[in-house]
C-alpha cells in the first residue's frame, strides 16, 4: 500500500481521529513516521493534560507496521509487549518520531532466521513543542520467518 494512502486511513481510523492524532509523516519508504496530538478538550484528563491512554496510543502501531512492510510476507511480526513512563504533564502539542534503520532489520532478521523468533524492543519518546520529554514508551515486537510447507508440490506459508 503506498505510504500516503496508509496516512490518510490512519487520521480516518476511529482511534486517532477521535484522540485528536494525527499523523503528519511517513516516508514513501516506510522508515520514517511522524506523529502529532494537539490538546483538545476531548483528549484532556481531570487535571487538564494529556490523557496518558492517548500518549501511548499515539505511538502504539506504527514499530510493527515499519518492521512488517519490510520483512514482508515471509515474516510473521506482531506486537508483543508495551510500556510507558510518564515524565513530565504533556500539555499543549506532542509529538512523536518513528526512525527504523537497517540495523534494527538486520537484527530482526538475523534473531528470525530459520525456526527462531524476534523479539527486539524500540523505544520512542513524546515531546513536547519544546522538545521536553513528556513521556517514554517502548514497543516489543515480535517477529519469525512462516513456516513453509510443500502442499501437493506447491509452497504454502503458515502461521
Amino acid at each position: 500500500m503506498k505510504a500516503s494512502r496508509l496516512r490518510r486511513g490512519m487520521n480516518l481510523w476511529p482511534p486517532f481521529l477521535f484522540a485528536g492524532i494525527r499523523v503528519v509523516e511517513l516516508s514513501d519508504d516506510y522508515r520514517h513516521v511522524k506523529v502529532r496530538m494537539r490538546m483538545h478538550w476531548w483528549n484532556r484528563n481531570y487535571v487538564g493534560t494529556h490523557f496518558g491512554g492517548s500518549l501511548f496510543a499515539m505511538t502504539d502501531p506504527f514499530w510493527m507496521l515499519l518492521v512488517l512492510h519490510h520483512l514482508g510476507r515471509e515474516h510473521v511480526v506482531w506486537d508483543r509487549a508495551g510500556e510507558i513512563e510518564f515524565v513530565k504533564p504533556g500539555r499543549g502539542t506532542v509529538h512523536a518520531e518513528f526512525h527504523l534503520t537497517d540495523e534494527h532489520l538486520d537484527e530482526l532478521r538475523s534473531l528470525a532466521e530459520g525456526d527462531n523468533k524476534a523479539l527486539v524492543w524500540f523505544a520512542t519518546d513524546v515531546v513536547d513543542s519544546t522538545g521536553e520529554v513528556v513521556a517514554r514508551t517502548r514497543k516489543q515486537v515480535y517477529a519469525r520467518r512462516k513456516n513453509r510447507k510443500s502442499v501437493d508440490g506447491g509452497v504454502v506459508g503458515t502461521v
